[in-house]
């Protein structure tokens, strides 16, 4: 027995996965065969450029703001204006550098590989879909756990909680579909 059989902690929300449609999965062809992949990552509602183009209106309002007093002799409106534009280089490159956070699972055959991304840290781990059990770390809404083989992942945090139900009951249904690879023994 594996542990994606096991029973639901959270309920199947009306019309999801009838059908055969996926909620969050796209299938990728990898080689002669096909992968399914979760990115789960954070909304990007400003893109970098319109953060970029909207950093150098608001620091070009705060030089020629600071430049119009100076020459009556307001020289502390250079010096904030000088903070200002440090501040909003602290925001974009805290935007940039945290731009790609997410979580991205790729199921392959039997193995399931999680890639976590928090700033410049990347975290990899790889399961075995035998193995895997797929349960809510607290209760309805709360993240999505991934346990087996001693270790432990906590995915979805960028995933709004409303459909973190629904894509772990998506990764167990295609947890069990996976076909288990050919071994020697089967060849005989």
């Amino acid at each position: 027995m594996t542990a994606t059989f096991a029973p639901s902690h959270w309920p199947l929300p009306a019309g999801a996965l009838r059908g055969g449609s996926n909620i969050l999965a796209r299938a990728l062809p990898l080689g002669g065969a096909w992968a399914w992949q979760w990115q789960l990552q954070r909304s990007a509602d400003v893109g970098s450029r319109r953060l970029l183009a909207l950093c150098v209106a608001l620091g070009a309002a705060a030089l020629v703001s600071a430049l119009l007093p100076h020459p009556g002799g307001a020289t502390l409106a250079l010096g904030l204006a000088g903070l200002e534009l440090a501040a909003l280089g602290l925001a974009r490159w805290l935007h940039v550098r945290h731009a790609d956070d997410g979580d991205i699972l790729t199921l392959v055959g039997r193995t399931l590989q999680v890639e976590q991304r928090r700033g410049t840290q990347v975290e990899r781990v790889a399961f075995d879909a035998d193995w895997l059990a797929v349960e809510p770390a607290a209760g309805q809404g709360s993240l999505v756990e991934l346990s087996g083989q001693g270790r432990r992942v906590r995915v979805g945090r960028f995933l709004p909680p409303e459909l973190r139900a629904a894509f772990a009951r998506e990764l167990r249904l295609l947890l069990r579909r996976a076909t288990p690879p050919q071994s020697s023994s089967d060849t005989n």
